[in-house]
């Protein structure tokens, strides 16, 4: 497939609750002396909320208190010669020591990137405010840990190649190319730097082993036209694929990486 179009910024913000580059939203709220205060099961993918495995460049939320003093949503003007800012409203996240790119922060939470270059089973994350650290708390990793990005509760986000949503609406139909965003897909190949907003498609390291499942059934790997991250993001993962002519009703879609395997209750509209 020849069209590689830019993720929605108000699907992005509204659906995913992660802020794409957009006017910033800032919202003074009291100091307090108090750290910031999270747990390791608090933080969680971005694109499906479930805790457990993350993998080099996911997209994370960390939830907790007294996070930041202001709430502060990334806009053009905080990019570091296009790469996401290691800082926002004087707050920043460490894993292992690395500073992770961050795409918003909040009191209660922060959405950041994985550092693309971690290669360890573990991490150890902290969050700094203002020069006061919270917690170093420990996280699992994988090369992948797969998600789809989900919508009015457990609908995947997908779009057809004209661009507008998958929904009940307007659902998927047998034979058509259709593009799924997720998180999670791991390195690429060309390597990236981390938060590195691309601008070509960068296809994913592990394409190979790539699967996506429709009720259980592998779809044919000549199928998945594009699995990489989507131009004009970083961290933001498509998937092109051309779906099977005979198509179930409102299907549960997975995609498995390896021994990783997206969570399962996720439908993909189609009729």
């Amino acid at each position: 497939m020849g069209r590689f179009h830019k993720f929605n910024c108000t699907l992005a913000l509204i659906l995913c609750g992660v802020p794409c580059i957009a006017p910033g939203v800032r919202a003074q709220v009291t100091g307090t002396l108090t750290a910031p205060s999270y747990s390791a099961a608090s933080i969680v993918s971005a694109a499906d909320q479930t805790s457990g495995t993350l993998a080099p460049n996911a997209i994370a939320t960390l939830y907790g208190t007294n996070l930041a003093f202001t709430t502060h949503a990334l806009t053009v003007g905080d990019l570091n010669q296009g790469d996401l800012p290691l800082s926002l409203a004087e707050v920043t996240v460490y894993v292992n020591n690395i500073q992770a790119n961050l795409f918003y922060v909040s009191p209660t939470q922060i959405n950041f990137l994985i550092p693309y270059e971690i290669t360890t089973s573990s991490a150890v994350v902290f969050v700094n405010r203002q020069g006061l650290d919270g917690p170093f708390v420990t996280i699992q990793l994988a090369p992948a840990a797969p998600a789809f990005f989900q919508w009015n509760g457990n609908l995947a986000v997908a779009e057809h190649a004209n661009g507008t949503l998958i929904s009940p609406a307007s659902p998927a139909q047998g034979g058509e190319v259709i593009v799924l965003f997720a998180a999670g897909l791991g390195r690429t190949t060309p390597d990236l730097s981390s938060g590195f907003i691309v601008q070509l498609p960068v296809t994913i390291l592990l394409a190979s082993q790539l699967q996506i499942l429709l009720n259980g059934v592998p779809c044919p790997a000549g199928s998945i036209y594009y699995a990489g991250v989507t131009p004009g993001f970083a961290g933001l993962y498509q998937i092109n694929l051309q779906l099977p002519d005979v198509l179930p009703l409102n299907p549960e879609i997975q995609m498995a990486i390896g021994t990783q395997i997206s969570p399962a209750a996720i439908q993909l509209p189609a009729s």
